[in-house]
């Protein structure tokens, strides 16, 4: 694959995965599609050498290939990525009137950047829990993709401040605008189609611009999206997967609630992959020998040094886009990288006369997270963090190297195909 396809490609995942229900969707049709078999959780498993892969709530997905390989004698090369962005969810109850129009009532997901969310053409998706024609609750992914929606800005000459010092209140200031007043109306309404007229119970919905990713830039050089944060690594992780060699074992997480801390039977703070290992190694004994020889990278978009803000960057440690993946370091482990786990990293990247770069936030600055650190509590794996260099992180349109994603990718096949003993790290 070249970079002009993967990047395609990538454009194609963004486009079709505007929640972490349809990205999991998405990702277990590739897997399908590439001869990946899938489990349920609550089946009996049996999986002698293979390719498999098994969800959790819909929106957490957990692949692996069962290697050739004793699993305790070579260890699994795991990458591990998030499918959730932040974002604005509809409420419970969310119907509202003012002022002569209908509008949803919106809860903020996340640390949401919420400026750029006004004046943009929005839509909703996500899953909807009805009761069906036989009084069955079910559930459905939709995606209504049309623009339903939009936040206007309040003009300047309301706001003569607005440039110098708005701030946004989340409660009055963010509900979408559908539509005049009707009162016909009713979220059900909008759903109907989807359900096929059954009772709705509950949502799990939120709104997305319907802009599409795309390539931009003089030269093609940047992809600019939402939710690459964090789905480019998402796909990119699962694109490497597919070239795994089967001499080894391998696998990949993407788990959702990264966003809001990931303290959920489907985050990583929860035993979605801790319940994986345990299904697939034969003992406590043989799951803590495999841990012991493996090793998880962590994969969750880094800050790109921002030319009109250079003084928000560590001098030493700006990552540039399309200059290669960073390495994130933190000394409090907000990140779980270590000099054995980045050295591991550098060394595959010379090997493949691949770019890599280092990111570390000023020490005067707080500094965000990543599934890395959790996941390397919950497992006692030796973990990695590294990311693709970002502009706008949390914006609803993000920024990222176009030559970035496609080297994360060529890494991390790398990663895949390593025949080498992980354990030999120590």
């Amino acid at each position: 694959m070249n970079n002009a396809d993967f990047n395609q490609q990538l454009i194609n995942f963004l486009n079709s995965s505007p929640t972490p229900f349809h990205a999991t969707q998405n990702m277990a049709a590739i897997l399908t599609k590439n001869g990946f078999n899938e489990l349920q959780e609550s089946n009996k498993w049996d999986t002698p050498t293979g390719k498999y892969f098994v969800t959790r709530n819909d929106s957490s997905i957990v692949a692996f290939v069962i290697g050739r390989g004793s699993l305790e004698e070579t260890g699994i090369r795991m990458v591990g990525a998030h499918t959730d962005s932040p974002c604005l969810k509809v409420k419970p109850l969310p119907e509202r009137k003012s002022q002569g129009y209908q509008q949803l009532g919106v809860e903020v997901y996340g640390g949401v950047l919420l400026n750029p969310w006004f004046d943009r053409d929005l839509s909703l998706a996500g899953r909807v829990t009805f009761k069906n024609s036989k009084d069955q609750v079910t559930s459905i992914l939709v995606n209504l993709e049309k623009p339903i929606a939009v936040i206007p800005s309040l003009a300047i000459h309301l706001d003569r401040d607005a440039n110098k010092e708005r701030t946004i209140n989340p409660e009055t200031d963010l509900p979408p605008i559908l539509l005049n007043e009707d009162e016909a109306f009713s979220l059900a309404s909008v759903l109907d189609e989807a359900t096929q007229g059954g009772e709705i119970l509950a949502t799990d919905l939120c709104f997305y611009d319907t802009n599409p990713a795309q390539i931009i830039g003089l030269q093609n050089d940047f992809l600019a999206s939402a939710r690459l944060d964090n789905l480019l690594s998402c796909f990119t992780g699962l694109q490497s997967l597919l070239t795994a060699d089967d001499s080894v074992s391998s696998l990949l997480v993407c788990n959702d609630h990264e966003e809001v801390g990931s303290a959920s039977t489907s985050g990583a703070g929860g035993t979605f992959l801790k319940d994986v290992l345990a299904r697939i190694t034969p003992s406590e004994t043989s799951k803590i020998r495999t841990l012991a020889n493996s090793l998880l990278i962590s994969t969750d978009n880094a800050h790109g040094v921002h030319p009109n803000y250079p003084t928000k960057h560590e001098t030493n440690h700006g990552p540039i886009l399309n200059k290669g993946p960073a390495i994130k370091f933190n000394a409090n482990q907000r990140y779980a990288t270590n000099s054995e786990t980045a050295g591991y990293f550098k060394a595959l990247c010379q090997g493949l006369k691949i770019e890599c770069q280092e990111f570390v936030n000023r020490a005067d600055m707080a500094c965000g997270s990543t599934i890395g650190p959790i996941t390397a509590k919950e497992l006692g794996v030796r973990t990695l963090d590294v990311g693709v260099p970002t502009f706008a992180m949390h914006s609803i349109r993000e920024l990222a190297g176009t030559r970035d994603a496609f080297n994360l990718y060529r890494v991390l096949s790398g990663f895949y195909k390593d025949p080498g003993p992980l354990g030999a790290l120590r």
